[in-house]
């Protein structure tokens, strides 16, 4: 028995010994296999109508395309200065008057077509065109011709100066689209960028796959697969973040749920910067909105602190205009009209409204839009006036409601878009607020390109709208990130809307 056993022992030892080595073997296959993970599921709270964002505002879209699928002549980086990219360089007359931008060479499309200066003019003719329906068509307004010299050079001919255009055109608004597939864009993408549209759940996820014939050979896209997974309930966005459902949330949408990742040992947590503006805009052409006493006595009525804290979980930082802390020429303006309900009352009588009056506010279903409102609602109960709130669906009923038919009262929303202070100078525009003096700072803005001379002004105009008030101006949104702690390379701050995603990778 015993001479029959220890071969038996010895085979059994062997084989061990070879399912030892081949265990690691396979471990170390599913290590490496990690290691080299090329996809990544990442979450958005709001899921765009469309892929196209030349043809519509909602900042949903960029957040998908812009430098992913979309490029533009030039765009913007993570610090917000504008920087070469289809142009890879330009020259600017001393007039102002003429941009010539030297084009990239060897670009093509993700189907095929060749990018040169014939399509860059296509791209910008329909942009500016009588029929284009380009959310920034104002962008284009000075562009008074565009010749074509070659394949590589553009040359825009403006009929006035306008100091704003090199970084309008680098807005998702502004990217390069191509003439045989510009049409359907809206449903299947096709850009110069370094992934390319795959598939669109509706409902669910947008899917894109990296573009291995990417022109930018100095961009290393490590990426070989990104699912965009739209999740609306913030509960479930925490919950699709602890479970791996999805690897990151660039923009978290529940301030109160940041604390319960503490301890997550996959997880980390980052709180940037943004040009989210929360705003309560008013109808300006609206009794009693069309005085400004009552305008300035809302805005007295509002503890900007008290809203932040019960609002978006006192991450966000109050402000006295339109503008941010990141912008270039800010001033803190808070101290211009400050919580005080005693003067807003008295302000309410000058105005002939000693007993208060009724009004609604129409507010899109983001949280941040009917929190702030159940604040305001009982502070502006303190000086007399009710504010019936009125859910308003986002973005299809707000935008033909209040930003397209301007059938409103006021509203709250966030403004995302950088330095677009110039808002209240667009006629037509939902606050339907007109001023002279804030229209003509406006326009000096566009002559000149010193950034001095511009921060100067921009000082101005915020100073204007903190006495005018055609807007409640409430706090600045944080950027709240969660995600994969690694995960590398996804913006911390965001000087622009958007996810971009080509220096984004795994950590080995």
């Amino acid at each position: 028995m015993t001479k029959l056993q220890r071969p038996s022992l010895e085979i059994l030892c062997h084989r061990l010994s070879l399912a030892t080595i081949t265990a690691a073997f396979l471990l170390g296959g599913l290590v490496s296999a990690e290691a080299a993970k090329t996809t990544l599921n990442l979450g958005m709270s709001v899921e765009p109508a469309g892929l196209d964002p030349t043809i519509a505002a909602p900042v949903a879209i960029g957040q998908v395309t812009w430098q992913n699928i979309f490029e533009g002549l030039v765009a913007i980086n993570e610090g917000g200065k504008v920087v070469p990219q289809l142009a890879k360089s330009w020259t600017i007359s001393p007039d102002g008057l003429t941009y010539t931008f030297k084009l990239q060479t060897g670009v093509q499309f993700h189907d095929g077509e060749a990018f040169n200066a014939s399509t860059a003019k296509f791209a910008i003719d329909r942009a500016r065109g009588a029929g284009s329906v380009n959310p920034q068509k104002r962008f284009f307004s000075t562009i008074a011709a565009i010749d074509t010299p070659d394949a590589e050079t553009l040359v825009v001919h403006l009929s006035s100066p306008t100091g704003s255009l090199l970084y309008w055109l680098a807005w998702p608004s502004s990217v390069m689209v191509g003439p045989a597939s510009a049409a359907s864009d809206k449903t299947t993408p096709v850009g110069t960028g370094p992934f390319k549209f795959s598939a669109w759940a509706k409902g669910d996820h947008v899917d894109l796959v990296r573009n291995t014939d990417y022109w930018n050979k100095s961009v290393q896209v490590k990426l070989d697969k990104v699912r965009f997974r739209f999740i609306a309930d913030p509960q479930a966005e925490a919950a699709a973040l602890k479970a791996g459902d999805v690897d990151a949330f660039p923009e978290f949408a529940a301030p109160e749920l940041m604390r319960s990742f503490d301890g997550d040992a996959r997880l980390v947590t980052r709180i940037g910067n943004t040009e989210l503006k929360v705003v309560a805009g008013m109808n300006n052409s609206r009794k009693p909105f069309d005085d400004k006493r009552v305008r300035r006595a809302l805005m007295m009525a509002l503890d900007r602190k008290t809203i932040i804290d019960g609002a978006w979980s006192s991450l966000g930082t109050a402000i006295g205009s339109h503008y941010t802390p990141n912008d270039p020429g800010y001033q803190d303006l808070t101290g211009v009209l400050p919580y005080d309900p005693q003067k807003a009352k008295a302000l309410l009588a000058e105005a002939g409204y000693p007993n208060g009056f009724t009004f609604t506010i129409k507010t899109p279903q983001m949280s941040y839009a009917p929190r702030s409102a159940e604040i305001m609602q009982a502070m502006f109960a303190d000086i007399g006036v009710t504010m019936d709130i009125e859910p308003s669906e986002f973005p299809a009923k707000w935008v033909q409601d209040v930003f397209s038919s301007r059938n409103y009262d006021m509203t709250i929303v966030a403004h995302a878009e950088p330095l677009d202070i110039d808002i209240y100078s667009r006629d037509p525009y939902y606050f339907n607020y007109n001023n002279a003096a804030f229209n003509g700072l406006m326009k000096k803005m566009q002559e000149t390109t010193d950034p001095t001379v511009q921060n100067k002004l921009y000082g101005e105009a915020q100073a204007i709208l903190a006495e005018d008030v055609p807007a409640l101006y409430l706090f600045v949104m944080p950027k709240l990130g969660v995600w994969d702690k690694k995960l590398k390379g996804l913006w911390e701050n965001e000087p622009i809307p958007s996810n971009v995603l080509s220096s984004v990778s795994w950590e080995d």
